[in-house]
């Protein structure tokens, strides 16, 4: 069987970036036959009103400036969909995600794509998929009242779909960077294939 990993960074830093280094480490330990690569460093674009009015548009009625519209997103999309593990490097900037990875959220959460709404609420259409968050902090401990990063993410994949969610953290790096950097190695040389 052929696996295939969907590895993001959403971290500005292209050099020097803890979680870039951890997602790294976790894409090789956890080998795979086919690496997808989604850097957000290359930002993508915001909601736009023409944007919203095409995903609303019936799919069978959209115009060509519609589709265009749609045409990142739908291939955001498809990245998940051939994924098997989605290994996501994810620092915590100012308690939260980056703007980078909302964005990249925003495109993905796509009623009757890989969410429907149904009499008992929503429900995820991408099951069955693993992801791995590899997430920094500075101060922040990861799981804290102040961490709004952790439990965003861990949420929306599942909103998704995306329910087998790991979480490596090289967090509170400010305080011991040395320490922390050391207990996420670890962690993911325990990580599950």
């Amino acid at each position: 069987m052929t696996r295939t990993i969907l590895h993001i960074d959403a971290s500005a830093r292209r050099t020097g970036s803890a979680t870039r280094d951890l997602s790294d480490r976790i894409v090789k330990h956890l080998g795979a036959d086919r690496i997808i690569r989604r850097d957000l460093a290359s930002p993508l674009p915001l909601l736009t009103e023409d944007w919203i009015t095409a995903k609303f548009a019936p799919e069978d009625q959209r115009d060509a400036v519609q589709r265009d519209q749609l045409a990142l997103s739908d291939e955001l999309v498809e990245e998940i969909q051939k994924s098997d593990t989605i290994i996501i490097g994810l620092p915590i900037y100012n308690f939260s995600v980056p703007a980078a990875f909302k964005a990249w959220i925003d495109l993905v959460a796509r009623a009757g794509l890989t969410f429907s709404y149904t009499e008992n609420g929503p429900k995820g259409l991408l099951d069955g998929k693993r992801a791995v968050l590899a997430i920094a902090s500075g101060g922040t401990a990861v799981g804290s009242e102040i961490d709004f990063a952790t439990g965003y993410a861990k949420h929306v994949l599942g909103f998704i779909g995306i329910h087998h969610v790991d979480v490596i953290a090289a967090d509170q790096m400010a305080l011991d960077a040395e320490t922390a950097v050391k207990n996420a190695h670890r962690a993911v040389s325990e990580l599950a294939a």
